[in-house]
C-alpha cells in the first residue's frame, strides 16, 4: 500500500496517523507538510520571501518529526514533500500526480463559518475518490462501524475496507438507517396502509443488506459483532450512535457529486466527517 500523510506539525495529523496505524499492516509512507501563504497579499513580494524562507525551516522540522512517527510505527518512509499555497490545492494536486491508496489527514474541528467553508480535511475528501483516513483525536482502535444503505455502491466500497484494511482483530458493527416517513410527501405520510407496508419492505431492505456485509467479511473471516437498523436521518443517526456507543472508526462510501453540491449541500459522509470525534475512513465508490 502506498499512503500520503498529510501533516502541518499538529497532534491532530500524528494522531490520525497513528489511528490509521491499527488498520494497515504495511506501506511505503510519503509525507506531505504544505506552508500555507494564501492569506499574504499577492502584492507583497519581498514580505512572501521573508515569510518562505522562515517557514522553510519548520516545514523542513515537520517534515523530519513525521518521518520519525512513520518509522516508530513500522512503516518505510517515502518522498518527504514540501510544498507552497493553498494546503487544499497543493495535496489534491500531489494526489492526482501520483498513485495512492490511501490518504491520511488530521481534522482540527473547526466551527460556524470555518466548517461551512471547508477544512482542508473536507475539501481533499471532496476533491479525491482515493480513500481518505480523518480523525481528531487518538482513540482505542477497536469498535468499527461500517455504514450500508444496500446500495452495490456501499458493497463495493466495503469489499475494498476488507480486503485492504486489518479488522481481523477489531469489533464491527453494521449499521443500515432506514428513512423517516417524516420525509415523504405529506400526501403520502398520510396513508396509514402504506406506511405500514413501506415500513415492512423496509426493514427486509435493511436485513438483506446486513446479511451481505456479513457475507462479504466472512469470506475475510471477520466476524460481525453488531447488527445495527435505524430509523430517521442517515447521517445524523449515524452521527449519534458513534457517540453513543463510542465507536473508534465509522467507514462510509461518498460517491462522485457536481462542485455545486459539495459546497452548499454535501453529503452524509461529508456532515458524519464534520461532526463525529471518531476517525472517518471515507472510500470512493461508483
Amino acid at each position: 500500500m502506498k499512503i500520503l500523510f498529510c501533516t502541518d506539525g499538529s497532534e491532530c495529523s500524528i494522531h490520525s496517523f497513528e489511528n490509521m496505524s491499527y488498520y494497515v499492516n504495511s506501506a511505503v509512507v510519503d509525507i506531505i507538510c504544505v506552508v500555507d501563504w494564501t492569506f499574504l497579499p499577492t502584492s507583497m513580494t519581498m514580505e512572501k520571501q521573508s515569510y518562505t524562507q522562515v517557514y522553510e525551516k519548520i516545514a523542513d522540522e515537520v517534515l523530519n518529526f513525521a518521518s520519525e512517527i512513520v518509522k516508530k510505527n513500522e512503516f518505510e518512509v517515502g518522498k518527504k514533500i514540501k510544498a507552497f499555497g493553498s494546503p487544499s490545492e497543493e495535496i489534491t494536486q500531489t494526489i492526482e500526480n501520483d498513485d495512492y491508496d490511501l490518504i491520511v489527514l488530521g481534522s482540527h474541528g473547526k466551527k460556524g463559518f470555518q466548517k461551512w467553508i471547508g477544512s482542508v480535511s473536507r475539501q481533499v475528501v471532496s476533491r479525491t475518490n482515493v480513500p481518505c483516513f480523518v480523525s481528531k483525536n487518538l482513540t482505542k482502535n477497536h469498535k468499527t462501524l461500517i455504514t450500508t444503505d444496500g446500495s452495490e455502491c456501499s458493497f463495493n466500497y466495503i469489499k475494498y475496507f476488507a480486503k485492504n484494511f486489518d479488522i481481523k482483530d477489531k469489533e464491527i458493527s453494521v449499521l443500515n438507517v432506514k428513512e423517516s416517513p417524516e420525509y415523504f410527501p405529506v400526501d403520502a405520510a398520510a396513508d396509514k396502509n402504506w406506511l405500514e407496508a413501506l415500513e415492512k419492505e423496509q426493514k427486509i431492505y435493511a436485513a438483506k443488506s446486513i446479511n451481505k456485509v456479513k457475507a462479504i467479511l466472512k469470506d475475510k473471516k471477520v466476524e460481525v459483532a453488531n447488527e445495527i437498523i435505524l430509523t430517521g436521518n442517515p447521517a445524523q443517526e449515524i452521527i449519534d450512535y458513534c457517540r453513543k456507543d463510542k465507536i473508534d472508526l465509522v467507514v462510509m462510501g461518498s460517491r462522485k457529486r457536481n462542485d455545486l453540491s459539495k459546497i452548499l449541500l454535501g453529503s452524509v459522509s461529508k456532515r458524519v466527517l464534520e461532526n463525529v470525534d471518531c476517525g472517518v475512513l471515507v472510500i470512493g465508490c461508483s
